[in-house]
């Protein structure tokens, strides 16, 4: 199993990018509001507050999307997926998305009883 972290960049693609999650067989994520530390340092430190110019275009909140799931090839499949949905990971600005490995977890639908 993996812990899978997206973090979704444009807050508009959130609709498209959970319908690739159930379509990809995940279903089942949290969802955290989240803020990348350029936005915070150029809006909340004063010394920092010259690199705004450097920040245009680029949007103030992110979605983090945190999912368990159960092999590699779910993995394939929603960077896949996803990367046609959101203008592709290549983009800068874009999102970006991680796994970690998971050794243990309980809670977890049995993938018999998945919806």
């Amino acid at each position: 199993m993996k812990l899978l972290v997206f973090i979704l960049n444009n807050e508009e693609y959130l609709e498209e990018v959970l319908e690739v999650y159930i379509e990809a067989g995940v279903t089942g994520a949290t969802i955290i509001d989240s803020e990348g530390m350029g936005r915070f340092l150029t809006y909340e430190v004063p010394l920092f507050a010259g690199f705004k110019d450097f920040m245009k275009g680029n949007k103030p909140y992110n979605k983090t999307i945190l999912s368990v799931v159960r092999d590699d090839a779910t993995v394939q499949q929603l960077k896949r997926l996803l990367d046609g949905k959101i203008g592709g990971f290549d983009n800068p600005g874009t999102g970006i998305m991680f796994t970690l490995p998971v050794d243990w977890a309980v809670g977890l639908v049995p993938e018999d009883e998945e919806v």
